[in-house]
C-alpha cells in the first residue's frame, strides 16, 4: 500500500521543540476518495465566477470580516498589554469596567496582593451575573484553576459555555480543548473549525504573515537561557551587534533586521514601518532578497498604502534574481487581476508552478487551491490534496486548514473527524489569542514571574502545550515565589504540586516527553499525588514511546525490581540497552545497572543483592551524614583515608580470588553484561 506522510510541523524559529515531537499524519490510499469531484459530481472546470473570488482564496486581505483584532477576539486583553497609542486610556473603552477589573487581576498576581485579587474576583462575579460574556470567560478560568475560589470544573465548563455562546472566542478555545481531551470529536471539530476560520482571517486582516515564535522557557529542568537570550529584542547583545553592522552599511544585516521587525521575531514587536525602512536600505546596498518582501509589503498594505502596481514591480525584480518564491506573489496578482490589465489564470498557474518547482510552500498551496476550485484548470481534488500535503509538510498553516476541511466534509479525503480536529486545532492556535504567549514571555523576561504564570495558565486552559509546560515549570522552579494563587490566597504546597501535576499531565498528552517523565516521577515518588507504581510505569511508557532514554532506564529499573511491572530481568536488560542506544551519555548508569542485573541473577538473595536493594533507603541518610559530618572542616581528610582503606582492602581481596585455582569441570561465571537463561534441569 502506498503511503503519503504528512508531517505537520508548526513554525519554530528557535530551538523550542526539544520535548514536543512533531505531529505526523500518515495517509494511505484508503484515505483518498475515488471520485475526483465528490463535491459537484463532475470533472468540468468551474464556471461560477464568484467561486474564483471566494474568501478562502483571498491571501492579501480583501475580506468582508471586521477590520480589527478586537472584533475577531472579543474580550481580548490586548488593550491592557498592547494599548492603542491613539486611545491609550481604558476609561474611554466601551468595556471599561471589564478591563478595569482584569487590570486589577493582573496587578494582583504581579504584586502578590491577595486582597486586591479578592476584590477583582468579586467584581468579575458581579459582571458575570449581569451576563457579560467576557467576565464569564474569566470566571470560568478562575474556577477551572482554583484561583481565589474552590476549584470546580463543572462551574468552569458552565461559565465557558455561556461565554462562548455570547461570542467569547477564548472560551470557545477552552471548550474545544475540553471536548478534544475527551475524544468528543463531533463537538470539538465544530468549535475548532470556527476558531480556525477566524485564525485564517486574522492572518489576512492584520496584514501579518502567519509566523509565530513560541518559546519554551525551560530546557528540561533548567531555564532555557539561550532561547530567552534570543527573545530579548533590542536588548539582546546579538541584535545590537547586528544593528551596528546595519548602520555601518552591511546589506545582509539590514535585511535580517527588516525580517525581525516584519515578522516580530526574536522578542521584537512587529513594526512594518521599520521593516520597510530596513528593506529599502538593504535593496539600495544590493541585497536582492529584500525585493520580494517589499513586493509583499505593498501588496498587503503593511505599514504603507496598498499599491499593487508597485508590488508587481518589486516581485518581478525579485524573480529576475532567481528568488522563485516571488513567482508565487506574482501568480496571486494575476489570479485576482491586481496591478495587471486583467485576470490571467494561465499565467498565474505558470508562476505558481515555477514557485512550486523550487520548493516554495506558497506555490504548492496556491496550485492546490486552483485544482480544488477548478480555477483556470480542470477540477482535480486528488491533485489538490497532494499539493496541500506538500505545503503542509513545509509548514504552511492554510494548507493545514484546507486538509482539515477536506477531512471534515469528506471532500477528496474520507471523512475523519479526529484528524480534522487535530489539524483545525493547529490552525486555531495561531489565532489572535496566541498573543498571550508574547505577553507572558515579556513579563517573564522582566522578572514578573507572577504575571507570566497567570498568562501561561490562561493559555494552558486554551490547550497550548508550550504554555502548559511553561506554567508547570514555573511552579516547580519558583515554588512559593511563583505567585500561584490558590483557593484562599497563595497556593499551599499541596495546591501547587497538584496544579503542576495537572499541567504536566496535559502537556504529556500532547506529546511532551519531558512532561510524561515528570508525571512518572510524581507517581513513583508520591510527589503531589499518591504513590502509584503502575501509573508511574504507564507515564514512563508514554515518554518511552517518544524515544526518551531516561524513561527507558526507569522502565528497566522497575522490571528489575518488580515495581508496577512484572519482575523480568531480561526485559530490564532490553530497556537498559535501549536507553544506551538512544543516549550515549547514559553509558555509566547503564553499565552500573547491567552490573546490578548480573549480581541479582548470579547471587540471588545474597548479601550484595540486599545491599543494592537497600541503597534507595540508605542514600538520603548517607547524604545527610555527609552534609552534617564529613563535610565539616577536618573531616574531609578522614573521608579520604577511609576511601583509600576500602580501595586497598578491595584490591587485596581481588588478588586473593584471582590466585585461587578453578577446579576442572567448573564453569566460570558469566560476564557482567550477559544475562544467560538458566540451563534446563534434566
Amino acid at each position: 500500500m502506498n503511503l503519503v506522510v504528512l508531517a505537520v510541523v508548526v513554525f519554530s524559529l528557535s530551538a523550542v521543540t526539544i520535548f514536543a515531537r512533531p505531529f505526523v499524519l500518515v495517509l494511505s490510499q484508503d484515505d483518498l476518495l475515488n471520485a475526483a469531484n465528490p463535491a459537484d459530481g463532475g470533472d468540468s472546470p468551474a464556471t461560477d465566477p464568484t467561486q474564483n473570488d471566494s474568501a478562502d482564496w483571498d491571501e492579501f486581505g480583501d475580506s468582508a470580516y471586521p477590520q480589527s483584532e478586537e472584533e475577531l477576539d472579543p474580550g481580548t486583553w490586548r488593550p491592557i498589554f498592547e494599548p492603542d497609542p491613539f486611545k491609550p486610556d481604558l476609561s474611554a473603552h466601551p468595556d471599561k469596567e471589564y478591563y478595569s477589573t482584569v487590570l486589577k487581576l493582573v496587578d494582583s498576581v504581579s504584586s502578590g496582593d491577595t486582597a486586591l485579587m479578592e476584590d477583582a474576583v468579586s467584581e468579575i462575579e458581579a459582571s458575570a451575573a449581569r451576563g457579560v460574556p467576557h467576565a464569564r470567560s474569566v470566571l470560568g478560568f478562575l474556577f477551572g484553576t482554583g484561583q481565589m475560589r474552590k476549584q470546580n470544573k463543572a462551574k468552569a465548563f458552565t461559565y465557558h459555555y455561556f461565554a462562548a455562546d455570547g461570542g467569547n472566542m477564548q472560551s470557545k478555545m477552552a471548550l474545544a480543548y475540553t471536548y478534544f481531551r475527551q475524544d468528543m470529536f463531533e463537538k470539538a471539530v465544530k468549535l475548532y473549525s470556527e476558531l480556525a476560520e477566524a485564525a485564517v482571517n486574522s492572518f489576512l486582516i492584520s496584514k501579518d504573515s502567519p509566523v509565530i515564535e513560541p518559546v519554551r522557557i525551560h530546557n528540561g529542568a533548567e531555564e532555557n537561557k539561550e532561547a530567552l537570550r534570543k527573545s530579548r529584542g533590542e536588548e539582546d547583545e546579538d541584535f545590537q551587534i547586528l544593528e551596528y553592522q546595519a548602520q555601518k552599511g552591511n546589506s545582509l544585516a539590514m535585511y535580517k533586521i527588516g525580517l525581525f521587525y516584519y515578522f516580530g521575531l526574536r522578542g521584537l514587536r512587529r513594526d512594518h514601518a521599520k521593516a520597510l525602512s530596513w528593506f529599502l536600505k538593504s535593496v539600495e546596498k544590493g541585497e536582492p532578497r529584500a525585493m520580494e518582501f517589499l513586493g509583499e509589503i505593498y501588496a498587503r498594505g503593511a505599514g504603507v498604502e496598498r499599491n499593487y502596481t508597485k508590488a508587481l514591480e518589486w516581485l518581478t525584480l525579485a524573480s529576475k534574481q532567481e528568488l522563485y518564491s516571488a513567482y508565487n506573489g506574482m501568480g496571486y496578482l494575476y489570479v485576482k487581476g491586481y496591478g495587471v490589465e486583467k485576470k490571467n489564470y494561465t499565467k498565474a498557474k505558470e508562476y505558481f508552478e515555477k514557485a512550486a518547482e523550487n520548493r516554495d510552500a506558497g506555490g504548492h498551496y496556491n496550485l492546490g487551491v486552483l485544482y480544488l476550485k477548478g480555477i483556470g484548470v480542470k477540477r482535480d481534488v486528488k491533485l489538490a490534496c497532494q499539493y496541500f500535503i506538500v505545503a503542509a509538510n513545509a509548514g504552511q498553516p492554510k494548507a493545514f486548514y484546507q486538509l482539515a476541511k477536506m477531512f471534515h466534509a469528506g471532500v477528496g479525503l474520507k471523512k475523519n473527524l479526529p484528524r480534522a480536529t487535530v489539524l483545525y486545532k493547529l490552525v486555531a492556535e495561531r489565532g489572535p489569542w496566541s498573543s498571550l504567549s508574547r505577553w507572558a514571555l515579556e513579563s517573564y523576561l522582566k522578572g514578573d514571574v507572577g504575571k507570566a504564570f497567570f498568562l501561561y495558565s490562561r493559555m494552558a486552559e486554551l490547550g497550548y502545550e508550550v504554555a502548559q509546560s511553561n506554567a508547570a515549570w514555573i511552579l516547580d522552579k519558583y515554588g512559593e515565589h511563583s505567585m500561584c494563587m490558590g483557593e484562599s490566597g497563595f497556593c499551599t504546597d499541596a495546591e501547587r504540586h497538584q496544579r503542576a501535576h495537572s499541567l504536566w499531565w496535559q502537556a504529556s498528552e500532547q506529546g511532551n516527553e519531558h512532561a510524561a517523565l515528570l508525571i512518572g516521577d510524581a507517581y513513583y515518588y508520591g510527589q503531589g499525588t499518591e504513590r502509584d507504581f503502575e501509573r508511574a510505569a504507564e507515564a514512563y511508557k508514554h515518554a518511552r514511546s517518544q524515544s526518551n532514554a531516561q524513561a527507558m532506564f526507569n522502565l528497566g529499573y522497575m522490571h528489575e525490581h518488580g515495581q508496577g511491572l512484572p519482575l523480568d530481568l531480561h526485559l530490564a536488560k532490553r530497556y537498559y540497552d535501549q536507553a544506551l542506544e538512544i543516549d550515549p551519555a547514559a553509558k555509566l548508569p547503564v553499565t552500573l545497572a547491567l552490573a546490578s542485573l548480573w549480581i541479582r541473577k548470579n547471587y540471588a538473595d545474597g548479601f550484595l543483592v540486599h545491599m543494592i536493594d537497600s541503597l534507595p533507603e540508605v542514600y538520603p541518610k548517607l547524604e545527610e551524614w555527609i552534609d552534617d559530618v564529613l563535610l565539616e572542616e577536618g573531616n574531609a581528610t578522614i573521608l579520604t583515608l577511609f576511601v583509600c582503606l576500602l580501595t586497598v582492602l578491595y584490591l587485596r581481596e581481588r588478588q586473593r580470588r584471582h590466585a585461587v585455582v578453578v577446579p576442572a569441570g567448573v564453569a566460570m561465571p558469566h560476564q557482567p553484561n550477559e544475562l544467560v537463561a538458566p540451563a534446563p534441569v534434566i
